[in-house]
């Protein structure tokens, strides 16, 4: 494998969180302990030394059971968190999906929050014109375009996010649980979605507990235990690995 076929390079990724011992009620409360030398804290590592690689085009899930660093390893590669060892090289546009409104102010319509979270996304203005109706169309919120998403669903808002973020092409799509939320039909549509992108070219990174929805969309991946790296090879070894645990 060349490096120009690698896309996600995770190198020796650890981070580290701090588990303050002491409840501080305000910030002039903090800082009189913290002066005091009043603080103490655990060291508490969600990944210890991660390292793979992720070709190009390929589909890649992330396995692991609650707690195990899925999450916290997504937000890095996706640009949100620096790790506190090692490093992860990006070759590619990131389109991440991975908290349900991340990028959206629940006061705007929908309409508004289409130009708002394209806009963080770094989409064009008159591009998003251009598609605004193919937006709402898959999205299915025509008749609720106008209305602030503080009113919608989970479900919604999850339907509304996945087509402003799919609505071009990026080099990478990261996807946390999203797919969980909503009926099964509109899963099925995103999937579908998904699977034309991937044919052209585009690679995922998936976080999902439905193994199912692991084995069908994905074609390798990894598989964290407490931070650690048990597994990583094709989507079968992973998913076998992590229904023995």
């Amino acid at each position: 494998m060349s490096n120009q076929d690698i896309i996600v390079e995770v190198n020796e990724v650890s981070m580290m969180f701090r588990l303050y011992k002491e409840q501080v009620k305000d910030l002039k409360g903090y800082l009189i302990k913290k002066l005091k030398r009043e603080i103490s804290y655990e060291e508490f590592y969600a990944l210890n030394d991660i390292s793979f690689q992720i070709q190009r085009g390929q589909s890649f899930g992330i396995v692991g059971v609650n707690g195990s660093g899925k999450s916290t390893l997504l937000k890095i590669i996706a640009g949100v968190m620096k790790p506190t060892k090692g490093n992860v090289c990006i070759h590619g546009k990131v389109a991440p999906m991975i908290e349900l409104g991340a990028g959206f102010d629940f006061d705007l319509t929908a309409r508004e929050n289409v130009f708002l979270n394209g806009a963080i996304l770094g989409y064009d203005k008159e591009m998003l014109k251009e598609r605004f109706d193919e937006i709402i169309e898959f999205a299915e919120l025509g008749q609720f375009v106008d209305v602030p998403i503080k009113n919608f669903s989970s479900g919604m808002v999850t339907r509304l996010g996945f087509s402003i973020a799919t609505i071009v092409q990026p080099d990478i799509l990261i996807v946390d649980e999203i797919l969980a939320v909503g009926d099964y039909r509109f899963q099925e549509k995103c999937e579908d979605r998904i699977n034309a992108m991937l044919e052209q070219g585009t690679t995922l990174l998936l976080v999902s507990h439905n193994m199912d929805q692991v084995k069908r969309m994905c074609k390798n991946g990894v598989l964290l235990s407490h931070g650690n790296n048990l597994v990583c090879g094709t989507i079968g070894e992973v998913c076998e690995r992590y229904e023995s645990l």
